[in-house]
């Protein structure tokens, strides 16, 4: 299948609970041989995370759910429109998903120096990317939103202020975490990220920021 529109691409991908969350021409940013548009793909919310229980990946038991299930409606959705598939996992070198993120302009650096996207806020995250031999004309670009946050709740939503624009302690981040006081992060998400006012407005399931806080945090996290 060639020629789908961007508009025909955001319909396909959110049948398997995927947004759009960007996209970026070859002839304004460096792309893969033979991509003339490269389209990342993330969690549509709200709603991902009860669709993605129902999968065969996170029924199964198995390690790695997620990137499991990634990799194959992905390369499931790349063989069917005749596209090439990316991960941000797997690859060695990893593909520039940060840089592709801030090229495609839907994407910048929040206060906390953290990605902040236009409709998931701090909350965004990359399942995969879709890149084509043809272009496909985008949309118009939105507005940087952290120009018109004027509280900017993030700079001191961190409890112990291990995340702040002066940069992020990692250490102490996980110092944190490891303390009975920690777990309502390990429950709930990054306090930082989920203070955002657009991280609030796209729905994530505090279930899901468990599961990802199991990972980053793995000694005192939610396993699955």
């Amino acid at each position: 299948m060639t020629g789908f529109t961007y508009s025909n691409l955001c319909t396909e991908m959110a049948k398997n609970s995927l947004a759009v969350l960007g996209g970026i021409q070859h002839d304004a940013t460096p792309l893969p041989d033979g991509c003339k548009t490269l389209l990342l793909l993330g969690p549509l919310e709200p709603g991902f995370w009860l669709k993605f229980k129902e999968t065969p990946e996170f029924r199964d038991g198995s390690n790695d759910p997620m990137n499991r299930w990634s990799q194959r409606v992905i390369s499931d959705a790349a063989n069917l429109y005749s596209a090439k598939a990316y991960f941000p996992f797997g690859a060695t070198p990893p593909h520039p998903f940060f840089t592709w993120a801030t090229a495609s302009g839907r994407c910048w650096s929040s206060p906390v120096m953290w990605l902040v996207h236009d409709k998931a806020g701090t909350m965004v995250s990359f399942r995969g990317a879709l890149g084509f031999e043809y272009k496909i004309e985008l949309p118009p670009l939105p507005a940087n939103p952290c120009d018109t946050c004027v509280d900017k709740p993030c700079l001191t939503a961190c409890p112990v202020g291990a995340l702040t624009g002066a940069g992020y302690d990692v250490p102490a981040c996980h110092s944190y975490l490891d303390q009975s006081a920690g777990q309502q992060c390990l429950d709930a998400g990054c306090q930082v990220r989920l203070a955002c006012p657009l991280s609030q407005a796209y729905g994530r399931s505090k279930e899901q920021s468990a599961f990802h806080m199991s990972y980053f945090h793995p000694e005192k996290g939610v396993t699955k």
